[in-house]
């Protein structure tokens, strides 16, 4: 159904939202020709606007004269995802005692707390969690808050999550656990949280690979020593390839001694019927060549 064309004072009602011009927007709606709920052609509300904004005093007005704290976009997000979002906590308390559902998805599946947490917004997780929000409720691609948290190394919404009761391990679609997502990010010490709350270390994606196997992959040294303290599967995995095989073929060095002295096999052969001496030397990495070359002397020598 398309939405009534918007009339001049809906557009000024809609500017005076979004600029905070809260003596505009009371004079506008006193004029008695607007609709307080008046929405644009994505479905946008005054409301949602100052929300957005960080506007307190055009939110508080609005309120004031009916407007509906759980209006909604076409996106299906409201003033309170927006407010969240944001990081305006103020905004979020009065919309909250105004009636705001606490847990409304956007078509995404999106909630208020899923933005908070993206945004790193500590104080308004907090809030958000006190009113009751689900710590689990997911995306349609089934990331989680920990997830989104973990995505962009916020420790201190995890904690938060987490102590509330959220699941560590809950996989997007692809496969992808928040550890998986926090290794391949270089968070080490989101990974550390992770794995002391009983993250799976060995939690294999889709594609057949680990959390250890991507951070050899982009070289996290931080990561790897985490993960290595949980014994992480380091032979063969799903994707046909080692761990050591992923350090070696991008030339990382230190990770491959890591991988050595926790006790990868460095004659196990990939898919391809390689071992990572192989694989460094083909991607011409010498010095990993070298380094593998000499252990491997060192492992027959002892033979």
């Amino acid at each position: 159904m398309s939405l009534k064309k918007e009339s001049p004072s809906d557009v000024l009602l809609h500017l005076a939202a979004l600029r905070g011009d809260d003596i505009t927007l009371r004079r506008v709606l006193d004029s008695g020709k607007v609709h307080v709920d008046c929405k644009d052609e994505d479905g946008t509300t005054p409301l949602i606007l100052a929300a957005a904004g960080g506007h307190c005093p055009c939110v508080v007005e609005l309120l004031e004269q009916g407007a509906d704290p759980n209006s909604k976009r076409a996106t299906g997000t409201t003033p309170l995802f927006f407010a969240a979002q944001g990081g305006h906590l103020e905004i979020v308390k009065i919309l909250v005692k105004a009636g705001a559902t606490i847990d409304c998805p956007s078509v995404d599946g999106g909630t208020p707390l899923f933005v908070a947490c993206q945004g790193g917004h500590v104080k308004l997780v907090k809030e958000l969690i006190e009113y009751g929000a689900n710590v689990n409720a997911c995306m349609k691609d089934r990331a989680s808050p920990v997830f989104i948290s973990s995505q962009n190394g916020h420790r201190t919404v995890l904690l938060l999550l987490l102590s509330a009761g959220a699941q560590p391990d809950t996989k997007r679609i692809d496969g992808a656990t928040p550890l998986w997502i926090a290794s391949q990010m270089g968070h080490d010490h989101i990974c550390k949280v992770l794995l002391q709350n009983g993250a799976d270390v060995d939690a294999v994606r889709c594609d057949g690979a680990t959390p250890l196997f991507k951070a050899a992959h982009k070289g996290h040294m931080a990561v790897t020593t985490e993960l290595l303290k949980y014994r992480p599967n380091l032979g063969l995995l799903p994707n046909g390839e080692t761990a050591l095989h992923a350090a070696a073929m991008f030339g990382h060095l230190t990770v491959v001694k890591q991988l050595v002295a926790a006790g990868s096999d460095i004659l196990q052969k990939n898919q391809e019927g390689l071992t990572a001496l192989q694989v460094a030397k083909k991607q011409h990495f010498v010095t990993i060549s070298d380094y593998l070359q000499d252990r491997l002397r060192s492992i027959i020598g002892r033979n």
